[in-house]
């Protein structure tokens, strides 16, 4: 089972997110309902490792919070952008959620997550793209920014691979207080 941990976003804020899809050729747009904000990837596990892992998110605390996505992005590979995403405003909440979470990972035995977390929703995969066209684009919609949204929960998700989009299954929810 391909695991992560995320924070789903509500109908209201994908279809604002949505609107922003298109205008790049050669971009493979996510589509609406696969918009997330990753906490921690997890990666393939085994059913028993994966109770483990339940268990251990269901043990942590904390409180929900306001996220606010603001700006556009991307990130690049070897000088080539391989990704367009849309950013998360300077939040402490969200970044002690993250650190419970990879503490509680660790403790049962995960390895550390080697990257740096940088808070984001994914837009696009970039694989060719005209690098001029791809920053008038940002540039463009650099200041886009979403009302406030609560945050009440998290969520452990499982992904299979599919043909065109990956396919995210909320498997367990866990409130946040």
């Amino acid at each position: 089972m391909r695991l992560f941990v995320a924070l789903e976003l509500p109908g209201h804020l994908k279809s604002a997110l949505g609107v922003l899809a298109g205008g790049i050729p050669g971009a493979r747009w996510v589509p609406p309902e696969n918009y997330h904000l990753t906490l921690r990837f997890v990666g393939e596990q085994p059913a028993h490792r994966a109770q483990e892992i339940d268990e251990a998110l269901a043990a942590l605390r904390g409180r929900g919070f306001a996220l606010v996505l603001t700006g556009l992005g991307t990130f690049e590979k070897a000088g080539r952008s391989t990704a367009l995403w849309v950013g998360v405003e300077k939040n402490e909440a969200l970044d002690r959620l993250r650190a419970k979470i990879e503490t509680g990972l660790q403790r049962i035995g995960l390895e550390p997550e080697r990257r740096r977390f940088n808070p984001h929703v994914t837009l696009a995969r970039l694989e060719g793209v005209a690098e001029p066209r791809l920053a008038a684009y940002v540039q463009a919609h650099n200041l886009f920014r979403t009302e406030p949204v609560e945050v009440g929960h998290f969520t452990l998700f499982s992904s299979r691979l599919g043909k065109e989009q990956p396919v995210y299954t909320p498997e367990v929810e866990y409130a946040l207080a």
